[in-house]
């Protein structure tokens, strides 16, 4: 059995992530190899099934990826006698041999989403949404198993045209997360004193700007005990907006802009926070949130889907275009520590649900029965 994977496009942290725990997971099998074309920072387990598999052509730019996909890729699949190919991250243009097997994964919400769209300024990265759309969606309809990582995602998905075999398979959380009830000790890069924690990158669906809007509205008793740090990579128009806005509202030194922070320091900067909030109005399967829950500590969320399809119960939802609301939400945790405590033993409870290894192991059942129902020429 022979699978070829081409994780190319897996140059951020939640697709790396994604990959990553995948290979980690690997079912014992001997009669399995898999071929996998990734970019050269994306680590992968040592297993002697796993073999990475590099191309001369320059895959960095999509444009240019995309024509070794459609015109190069065939005949790695054709000389290497692939059963799959699997695309996890959603744009299949590669014409495969007629043995061989089409896996891809739909993950990115945002050429679906509308309300996103409004946000967006005129020009290329419309364009670019709209292209994404079409294409997304004709890979999705011809592939032989699509894998959806939410039953919003899905449900969004079939409304617009005939998938032929879907699987919902939600993302996992890493044991490096669950740091509930266990001394982690707390990073030195972090402000003194207590803090809200708000991780995600800049973009105006993440809605930063109305986090801090709500936190400027706080009491001052409020603001002085408890600072905000915005975690994420700050090179963006929509990280300078936020400075700006610190300094308007005149909220240097209480809220921080952290930068970005290592993948594996996060579980430390999630467990201290007094809270964890993540406002962002549109995801797939959000896994920001998931480790979220995995520390153990009270959780704020955006209320729109499928943001309480992952946190049900165990978390305090608000309107990520409303600061009042987010206001509101933050003092409702803040001034009341039983509440608090409550919600932080909830979102415990609530990450058992998400596990890598499972994870992994219904993707790989997924990917064999579908080989093991290929007709024999």
């Amino acid at each position: 059995m022979r699978i070829v994977v081409n994780a190319l496009s897996a140059r951020l942290g939640g697709g790396q992530t994604y990959v990553r725990n995948l290979f980690a997971h690997l079912p014992d099998s001997d009669d399995l190899e898999v071929l996998i074309f990734a970019p050269d920072q994306l680590d992968l387990p040592e297993d002697d099934r796993i073999r990475r598999v590099r191309t001369t052509w320059p895959t960095t730019n999509p444009y240019l990826r995309t024509l070794w996909e459609r015109f190069l890729l065939p005949a790695f699949l054709r000389r290497t006698q692939a059963d799959v190919l699997f695309c996890p991250g959603g744009v299949v243009t590669t014409r495969v041999p007629r043995r061989c097997r089409v896996v891809t994964m739909f993950r990115n919400m945002m050429p679906f989403d509308p309300s996103v769209w409004q946000r967006l300024p005129l020009g290329g990265q419309r364009l670019r949404n709209m292209l994404l759309r079409r294409l997304m969606l004709k890979s999705l309809m011809q592939a032989d198993l699509t894998i959806f990582i939410s039953e919003y995602a899905r449900q969004v998905i079939e409304a617009l045209g005939r998938i032929p075999n879907p699987v919902t398979i939600p993302h996992g959380v890493g044991e490096v997360f669950r740091t509930h009830g266990r001394a982690v000790p707390r990073p030195e890069f972090l402000p003194s004193g207590e803090y809200m924690l708000y991780v995600s990158r800049f973009d105006v669906y993440k809605h930063h700007y109305e986090v801090v809007t709500a936190y400027s509205n706080l009491t001052e008793s409020l603001q002085s005990r408890f600072a905000l740090i915005l975690a994420g990579e700050t090179n963006s128009l929509e990280a300078d907006r936020i400075r700006s806005l610190i300094v308007d509202r005149r909220l240097v030194g209480r809220v921080y802009l952290l930068g970005g922070v290592r993948y594996l320091d996060l579980p430390a900067v999630y467990h201290h926070a007094k809270l964890n909030l993540f406002a962002s109005s549109c995801e797939n399967c959000p896994n920001i949130l998931l480790e979220t829950l995995g520390a153990g500590r009270p959780v704020l969320s955006s209320n729109v889907m499928p943001m309480p399809e992952f946190g049900g119960d165990a978390v305090h939802y608000f309107s990520p275009d409303d600061p009042e609301d987010i206001r509101r939400a933050m003092e409702a945790v803040l001034d009341d520590e039983t509440y608090a405590e409550r919600l932080g033993a909830a979102a415990a409870e609530r990450a058992k649900r998400y596990d890598w290894a499972l994870t992994s192991k219904k993707t790989w059942a997924s990917i064999f029965s579908l080989i093991e129902r290929r007709p024999e020429e």
